[in-house]
């Protein structure tokens, strides 16, 4: 058992190294609004692509809007542990006595609040622009809310792996795809079947199934990646 003094001394680093990763990531501001301004772009494209049709933009929205959401993610993952591990910050954590998984459950969240929380708070925005119906809207933030930090975790096991190879984020991309393949036909099955007047419950319970795993064996399995990349 975790005596009382080293709990403290854990939460105490988790919260140092996340307040310390989001300043960081605000000093870099435009790798902080690139992944943002790409989604933008990728939604506000569709419109003007496939014409104005109301009744069309409602039915693809959810698909693009989670597209665009799930391609801004990748795109900001290789900054994940990159810049540690280029000036050395990385094996400074490993050799300061706490647990990798902490170091690296802190750098995911910190990964999500700059990189993921965004796109959750455009999403309304979004769905506006892509005539979802409002009453599809709720489910559709929902989704997001509980998709974005999966595709964070699960991308950080693919970081963890590439992290040493010079175009580690091309064969990033190919590693963390289809592991992202069920989350994005789950959250967009979700919000269409709410526009459609069907239960959409069952959806969200297996996302939410998806975050609590991911959660748990994440952070295990991204910090075995690290040690395998570092050694």
């Amino acid at each position: 058992m975790l005596t009382e003094s080293l709990r403290e001394s854990m939460f105490s680093a988790f919260l140092a190294l996340l307040r310390r990763d989001i300043l960081l990531a605000f000093r870099r501001r435009t790798e902080l609004l690139f992944p943002v301004a790409f989604l933008l772009v990728v939604v506000s494209l569709f419109p003007l692509g496939i014409g104005p049709g109301p009744n069309l933009l409602a039915r693809i929205a959810p698909g693009v809007i989670w597209i665009a959401a799930l391609l801004a993610t990748v795109i900001s993952l290789d900054g994940l542990f990159r810049s540690d591990f280029d000036d050395g910050s990385m094996e400074q954590f490993i050799l300061s006595g706490h647990p990798l998984t902490l170091i690296v459950l802190a750098k995911i969240v910190a990964h999500w609040l700059v990189a993921g929380l965004p796109l959750v708070l455009l999403s309304p925005l979004l769905a506006m622009w892509m005539n979802l119906p409002l009453d599809s809207l709720g489910v559709l933030i929902v989704t997001l809310l509980l998709g974005t930090p999966i595709l964070s975790l699960i991308g950080s096991i693919g970081v963890g792996l590439t992290l040493s190879l010079k175009r580690g984020g091309q064969l990033l991309s190919l590693l963390v795809f289809p592991l992202y393949v069920p989350i994005l036909i789950l959250a967009t099955a979700a919000v269409m079947a709410a526009s459609d007047g069907l239960p959409y419950g069952a959806f969200l319970g297996l996302l939410t199934a998806g975050l609590v795993t991911s959660v748990t064996l994440a952070p295990f399995a991204a910090a075995a990646a690290l040690k395998i990349s570092l050694s």
